[in-house]
């Protein structure tokens, strides 16, 4: 089954819909790194990532990676990393995993520029937590606990589908 982003403020998935925040510039086919757009298109999802020591093990069928202090995703366009998980070093740009805000409490990474990667062409598309729908930085943030239920209803054959209206 897909997972429809439709409006850009609603995720829908079999009968469910759950309000969601997109890129603060909105959808684009041409994503590039720091353009707060978020991706459209067609996308196998990732791994689950999420922060043990604040929440419970989410139930999903998804591959579940507990946040470390030492995680990140690595968003320096000149380094061979490029849009991966990284253990952090003070030579490469990254997008920090274990936050001080709520935000990667839980987090399910989008396939976006992950096969045959492109510096420069975006990275660390996630979705993840929101609590005000305010718009990403290129993500998609739905609430936990519309993020709980989701998890639920998801497995490794799921893709989200973004689109332009």
């Amino acid at each position: 089954m897909t997972i429809i982003l439709k409006n850009k403020d609603t995720l829908i998935f079999d009968d469910f819909k759950f309000k969601c925040s997109v890129g603060k510039m909105g959808i684009t086919n041409n994503k590039i790194e720091g353009d707060k757009k978020t991706p459209s298109g067609l996308f196998s999802l990732g791994k689950v990532f999420y922060r043990k020591d604040r929440n419970l093990k989410p139930i999903t069928k998804l591959n579940l990676i507990s946040i470390k202090k030492t995680m990140g995703w690595c968003n320096d366009i000149k380094n061979k990393n490029y849009n991966k998980l990284i253990n952090i070093n003070s030579k490469t740009k990254y997008e920090k995993m274990y936050r001080r805000d709520y935000k990667y409490d839980y987090v399910i990474s989008v396939n976006f520029n992950t096969k045959r990667t492109k510096l420069g062409k975006g990275s660390a598309i996630f979705i993840h937590l929101t609590k005000n729908y305010l718009p990403t930085a290129g993500c998609v943030g739905i609430k936990k606990k519309d993020m709980l239920i989701l998890l639920k209803l998801i497995n490794k054959k799921t893709r989200i589908k973004i689109f332009e209206n």
